[in-house]
């Protein structure tokens, strides 16, 4: 990861507040896919690839004697690297996210906390989770929380503690991963959170019955529906697989989510934070 040495300090009007950005300084928290390196694995999908295009003669790496290097990619965007994802995700109807992602900065905060083992931490899902996962509780959200912020958040980043660089390049089949509990999803709600990135495979768990109650919660989506006009909250993101390096303090930033002009319910991203203050 790496920032940019030149300052450029801008100040937005967002919302009716006026925020003081270093656009200059912006951290990306996606992970690199590196084809034909270690990648993150989640949900048993194969590992994202890229081959050379044959076509008529045409190699398609400069290498093998052709005029330039032409690839195709095969990737499952939910499981393989950064993502963000909409309430099309667990809909019927279809939803592009690259229509519900801001166009403009949003202002962000930036918690860290450590995952609880649900035997002690005494909030739950739906299903109702195995006694061996680890939860981000509302508890755990609320204790990190800043009493007094410089301007309201509509993006919520959670880095999760331990945070090893391993984090990159995770196989999460060998260990199952952490994730929200339901209460710490309707928390987020509570305090309008309207973009959330995450440095977990998913908001929810892997084998969950197919219930998302996590996903559900925060797209405002009712229990077993899965229809988008019952979503209230079908303008809001899930970020997942991000990874919020040490250097990077807790604290409010401003976030840019960026996605490719794709049709998808999700697609790979690349979440940059700005430091921001109070103008």
């Amino acid at each position: 990861m790496k920032t940019h040495a030149q300052s450029t300090v801008a100040t937005l009007e967002i919302g009716g507040q006026r925020i003081r950005a270093d656009l200059g300084g912006g951290r990306d928290l996606a992970i690199p896919l590196e084809f034909d390196g270690v990648q993150p694995r989640w949900f048993g999908a194969p590992l994202a690839r890229r081959a050379a295009l044959e076509s008529e003669g045409f190699s398609g790496r400069v290498a093998s004697g052709a005029s330039c290097n032409c690839s195709t990619f095969t990737m499952t965007p939910h499981c393989d690297g950064t993502h963000t994802e909409c309430a099309g995700h667990v809909t019927l109807d279809p939803l592009d996210v690259r229509t519900v992602v801001p166009l403009a900065p949003i202002p962000a905060l930036l918690l860290s906390v450590t995952p609880v083992a649900f035997a002690d931490g005494g909030e739950g899902s739906r299903p109702a989770p195995l006694p061996g996962d680890e939860l981000v509780t509302a508890a755990a959200l609320e204790a990190a929380w800043p009493k007094r912020l410089p301007y309201e958040p509509r993006a919520l980043i959670i880095r999760t503690l331990p945070n090893p660089a391993a984090k990159r390049s995770r196989d999460y089949r060998a260990k199952p991963a952490a994730f929200l509990s339901l209460p710490a999803a309707q928390l987020l709600v509570e305090r309008r959170i309207e973009h959330l990135v995450l440095d977990l495979p998913s908001a929810d768990r892997a084998a969950d019955g197919g219930q998302l109650s996590a996903h559900r919660a925060f797209f405002g989506l009712p229990a077993g529906s899965t229809a988008l006009a019952a979503a209230a909250r079908a303008h809001c993101t899930i970020t997942e697989l991000a990874f919020v390096d040490d250097p990077i303090a807790d604290g409010c930033y401003l976030l840019a989510l960026q996605v490719p002009s794709l049709g998808g319910d999700a697609l790979p991203s690349r979440p940059i934070l700005y430091p921001g203050s109070a103008a």
